[in-house]
């Protein structure tokens, strides 16, 4: 793979613009190469070749002499060599941007050159400024995360021993049993490290040593070592001040519809009784902010090493096209930078590394690594071999499913129509739920194609996520099932040996949705029991919407339903026909019954009615008035799909509904499309720099947005 396509493949999305634009530098080379082969002069000797040119040349060089005592001590610059001279503008004294003077303009072809190196010297200094204020922010974040330790520290000793004050000392806490308990809080980090920043100034255990020399130090351990160390161990350290829990609020209650009620009544919760519930969920939270600030620092090292990379293949490519030796006094300048030179990236790592090691991981590294530094999921070639396996199987069963029906003029026979009535709409719910499902896996494709972290931003736990191959395998299973139901319910219909046995073929339909329910909700680890429970427990927040906060997992889901209208109607008439219908005579008299009219509304309209109280709360809580209107966009669906129904069910049709129907389903469709493609996508943008799309986008290809839209 050329590096080009490499270094975009491993870019932040997020940080695409901030890269160094490795393309446009390379255009400019190309325009370099194309002049110089349009003005290249013909060799006025074509018998004497380039190699014999050189030598002949070097014949007539100054003699450097036979030994070095004719030589400097070190070697002087031959000045012709010199192509370019970098330096940084002072600014005030302080360093600023850099800039790079090409010391032969003149030459034919320069003004390409300098072309190329004032593009170079904005790319450079674009990618230092974005990388200082990177590294700004971590490092304010690394000092928020400090205090949270320090109160995750004083909150695990408040817990285990409630009646000690924030000024007992080290030994009252070992009559306690407190050092037993969590020998990892009380025992120094750093040893005899000087100058506690960021995160090493947690103050779990350890006295300041800021002031102490380093020699100091090493007398101190020795002698701890000489006297048996225990007991001035002690002495030495203390624990973090319990102060700091006055000025913390700790909300760990669970979110649920009684607690979202009380919140309501009573704002805050006033008695802190700081258990163990309190110190479990304290944990859990703050595990994860450690994940994600070093997975944060991990992007941030990857974009410092990959722009220094980009920058010394340009510089290469640039020796290449132009016969010069740039790259070096070049390369040099980038190496002394802040974006070469700095390490305080690497070092905060270490520390977070370090920190959550000793919390989280008990001192175990190896554990602490692997939750830290997640290993990528080895594909399978299990679930590579069943997928074919499944899909091969799926296609064949439709195939074989249409030569029947041809074979045997089902088309035309008597039942035809009673057969699309009543059997058809049973077995589409699978159909509908396999294209969702097989769409789903096509997002997660180019999710993942696109380094979009999509499991981070759903909230998956980790290495739990599925991956667009175990969705297909999914999706191939249940269209396997569904069709081998569907098949067989054609045969045993058709085949007189079974044909008496026809209230067993109407109960196909409904044996293979109480299988696919049992397997939703089965208990046991198997089928990956994880997604199953977080897509249920999506689905419960779904419809107890206004008294659960909003998450992203829970709109997606929302969203997601509003597409499966007739997949939930399908589930309605699961129960009608079974429950009310003769299914044994394959008759139904749904339609004609008034309380499945009403619920025929009712359940079209819930998913949008569960996106329109998620809006409410949303509005409620940020108060953005983009809620609001976007609560009204569903709302207008609401109406347009309960017009349309009750004029769908009308024997007589009047103008005055129809006339209704239209309007409501003419302005819902506006509403929904307009915001779909400006508000959501946030594209038909005049001023954009890609013609009305937007500034940022994911996809190389553009034809793709306009065909989306």
């Amino acid at each position: 793979m050329k590096f080009g396509k490499e270094f975009a493949a491993q870019m932040v999305q997020e940080w695409q613009e901030a890269y160094m634009d490795y393309s446009k530098l390379k255009s400019i080379l190309k325009d370099i190469l194309r002049f110089k082969q349009q003005t290249k002069a013909p060799a006025p000797m074509a018998e004497i070749t380039k190699g014999s040119l050189k030598r002949r040349a070097s014949l007539y060089r100054a003699f450097s002499g036979l030994t070095s005592r004719y030589r400097s001590g070190s070697p002087r610059k031959n000045n012709e060599d010199e192509v370019i001279l970098v330096s940084a503008v002072q600014e005030g004294g302080v360093e600023g941007d850099y800039q790079t003077m090409f010391l032969m303009p003149g030459e034919q072809g320069g003004e390409y050159e300098l072309v190329f190196f004032r593009r170079l010297d904005d790319e450079f200094n674009k990618v230092v400024r974005f990388y200082k204020k990177k590294v700004e922010e971590v490092m304010v974040e690394a000092d928020e995360l400090s205090k949270q330790m320090n109160a995750l520290i004083a909150l695990r000793i408040k817990v285990d021993n409630p009646v000690l004050g924030g000024r007992t000392d080290m030994l009252n806490l070992s009559a306690n049993g407190f050092s037993s308990n969590h020998s990892s809080v009380v025992h120094p980090t750093n040893g005899g490290r000087q100058g506690w920043t960021r995160m090493d100034v947690i103050q779990e255990v350890e006295m300041s040593t800021e002031g102490i020399s380093e020699e100091e130090m090493m007398e101190g351990n020795n002698r701890e070592a000489l006297n048996g160390g225990e007991a001035n161990n002690i002495q030495r350290f203390r624990p973090a001040s319990l102060d700091v829990l006055d000025h913390v609020k700790i909300n760990v209650e669970l979110e649920t519809p009684i607690s979202t009620l009380k919140g309501v009544i009573k704002s805050s919760k006033s008695d802190l009784s700081f258990s163990r519930q309190e110190l479990k969920t304290a944990e859990e939270k703050i595990t994860k902010a450690f994940v994600e600030f070093h997975r944060k620092l991990g992007l941030l090292k990857s974009y410092c090493f990959l722009n220094q990379l980009a920058f010394s293949k340009i510089m290469k490519k640039y020796d290449k096209t132009t016969s010069r030796n740039a790259s070096k006094a070049y390369l040099q300048m980038v190496d002394k930078s802040y974006l070469g030179s700095s390490d305080e990236v690497t070092k905060l790592m270490e520390r977070v590394e370090n920190t959550y090691v000793k919390h989280f991981a008990n001192g175990n590294h190896r554990k602490g690594m692997k939750t830290l530094r997640p290993q990528t999921k080895k594909e399978r070639h299990r679930i590579t071999f069943l997928n074919g396996f499944f899909s091969g199987c799926s296609i064949a069963l439709i195939v074989a499913i249409i030569v029947n029906i041809h074979a045997r003029d089902l088309l035309r026979s008597q039942g035809r129509d009673q057969y699309m009535v009543n059997i058809f709409p049973l077995y589409s719910l699978f159909g509908y739920i396999v294209l969702h499902m097989l769409m789903y896996s096509g997002n997660i494709f180019f999710w993942k194609r696109y380094r979009v972290n999509f499991s981070f931003i759903f909230g998956f736990k980790q290495g739990t996520e599925l991956g667009y191959r175990e969705v297909l395998l999914l999706s191939s299973g249940l269209s396997l099932i569904a069709l081998a139901g569907v098949i067989s319910h054609l045969d045993m219909e058709i085949e007189p040996r079974t044909k008496s046995f026809r209230t067993s073929t109407e109960l196909i339909p409904l044996f293979l949705l109480i299988v696919v329910l049992s397997i939703t909700f089965c208990p046991f680890n198997i089928i990956y029991r994880s997604s199953r429970f977080f897509l249920i427990r999506c689905a419960f927040h779904c419809v107890c919407a206004p008294l659960y906060k909003v998450t992203l997992p829970d709109f997606f889901l929302a969203d997601q339903l509003t597409s499966q209208v007739q997949a939930v109607r399908s589930l309605e008439f699961y129960i009608c026909y079974y429950g009310w219908g003769n299914f044994r005579e394959r008759l139904n008299k749904c339609e004609e019954s008034e309380v499945y009219k009403v619920f025929y509304i009712v359940v079209a309209i819930i998913p949008y009615w569960l996106r329109f109280i998620q809006c409410l709360r949303r509005l409620f809580e940020e108060k953005d008035a983009a809620h609001g209107l976007n609560g009204l966009k569903y709302f207008s669906t609401i109406a347009a799909v309960a017009i349309r129904t009750i004029y769908q069910f009308q024997k007589q049709k009047t103008t005055t509904w129809l006339v209704l129907a239209a309007a409501t389903s003419g302005i819902a469709t506006i509403a929904n499309t307009y915001w779909d493609i400006v508000i959501d996508w946030g594209l038909l943008r005049r001023n954009s720099r890609n013609p009305w799309l937007r500034d940022k986008l994911i996809l190389p290809h553009k034809g793709v947005y306009y065909v989306a839209m």
